[in-house]
């Protein structure tokens, strides 16, 4: 029988570290310390957020001390992304914007108020120059050359700038400062969160443990959960959405979903997916899985309400009888009492990128009027009581 604290947990590092890190907090009599770290490079937080938040919930429902690094310091020399180049720095006040809207949001899975929020800006805009050399000199390129995106850039020739293999050494010398004793992340966080261990122990000082949780894969179930990806469950979604946007993973992400997004007991969910393996329809158990999700973040009766909308909307409605959402024309910007379709579609659906509203058109994805309609270019006369189908979820009518 595994500790509830390493359920769902993809990688500790050492293996026997958390069992040490208990015992010694007991014997101490004593709150482990347990990090995470963010930059604040987008406001949003989503399901994929939550994997890990989740995790910290339990470390704070057993009395132990969270402590959340906000990256004010690094999100303005932008970090490595894994994805061949390095990330857009940030200016000051989006930092402290995004930042803000973070620490609004983590209230939705922990308790903020017992949260020690730092900023990394505080020690790291403090240090001079030869205090950053003294730094550096404790790391050596073969070892940043560990990390697998550096590594695959550096033999493809890619270009890696200096700024990018500092980055995880500042990220390690958060928890120098904080001491540190579990850095959480997720697994695409390894590398760094390592280099907290390596730079504690060059410290003299205990080395923290690493637990790392799997990415969840956002609703194309394929590319982990990402707002850049458009493929997110977010944390501050209306309802309506949530059940909606739960709906519509694909059914090979379900027993993921179970996993990772619910907080169903243990013996609850190894029913659910007994129910699956033997063979019952996916969308009953997608039902019960959105229900969880609605409550935790909403709570129960919306979630009612949310399953019974999704029942009278996509379930049991023509086109005809859907509700839309009213969008009066002189809220449009155009230039004459006409517009492209694919303008029209980004701006009643500002969270999809034209490129995406492109390929949702190409494919069949939009209808006016129960006609379906292939051409991005078309122009649309403004007329009222003009009924547009965007997507599975998206239904706009012009008053």
């Amino acid at each position: 029988m595994i500790h509830p604290l390493q359920e769902n947990v993809a990688i500790i590092l050492p293996e026997n570290g958390l069992e040490e890190k208990l015992a010694q907090a007991e014997r101490e009599n004593r709150k482990l310390s347990i990090k995470l770290g963010f930059d604040p490079t987008a406001p949003d937080l989503h399901l994929g957020h939550a994997v890990v938040l989740k995790k910290l919930k339990q470390f704070q429902d057993l009395g132990h001390q969270i402590i959340i690094v906000v990256g004010s310091f690094t999100a303005r020399i932008g970090d490595p992304t894994g994805k061949n180049k390095a990330r857009k720095p940030l200016s000051t006040e989006d930092v402290q914007h995004n930042a803000q809207t973070y620490i609004n949001q983590l209230s939705k899975v922990i308790d903020v108020q017992k949260t020690k929020i730092v900023f990394n800006s505080d020690w790291l805009d403090t240090l001079n120059f030869s205090e950053v050399i003294q730094l550096l000199s404790k790391v050596t390129v073969a070892q940043l050359m560990h990390r697998n995106d550096f590594n695959k850039r550096f033999t493809e020739n890619i270009p890696i700038a200096m700024h990018e293999l500092v980055y995880p050494i500042l990220q390690g010398f958060d928890s120098v400062k904080i001491e540190c004793d579990i850095e959480m992340g997720g697994t695409d966080q390894l590398f760094n969160c390592t280099m907290g261990r390596q730079l504690q122990e060059v410290h003299q000082m205990p080395a923290q443990i690493v637990m790392c949780m799997p990415l969840l894969r956002g609703l194309d179930g394929k590319e982990k959960m990402s707002k850049s990806l458009n493929n997110i469950i977010g944390l501050t979604d209306e309802p309506n959405e949530m059940f909606g946007k739960t709906m519509s993973i694909p059914d090979a992400l379900i027993e993921e979903f179970i996993n990772l997004t619910t907080d169903f007991s243990i013996e609850e969910k190894t029913t659910l997916l007994s129910r699956i393996q033997e063979g019952e329809n996916p969308m009953n158990i997608k039902k019960l899985i959105a229900k969880n999700i609605i409550s935790q973040y909403h709570d129960t009766a919306w979630a009612e309400s949310a399953e019974q909308f999704f029942i009278n909307q996509f379930q049991n409605k023509n086109f005809e009888e859907k509700v839309y959402e009213s969008v009066a024309i002189s809220s449009l910007k155009r230039t004459e009492n006409s517009i492209s379709l694919i303008e029209l579609c980004h701006q009643l659906k500002k969270d999809l990128s034209k490129s995406a509203i492109r390929r949702l058109i190409e494919d069949g994805g939009v209808q006016i009027n129960t006609v379906k309609i292939t051409d991005s270019n078309e122009e649309m006369e403004l007329i009222p009581q003009t009924k547009i189908k965007i997507g599975k979820r998206g239904f706009f009518e012009l008053v």
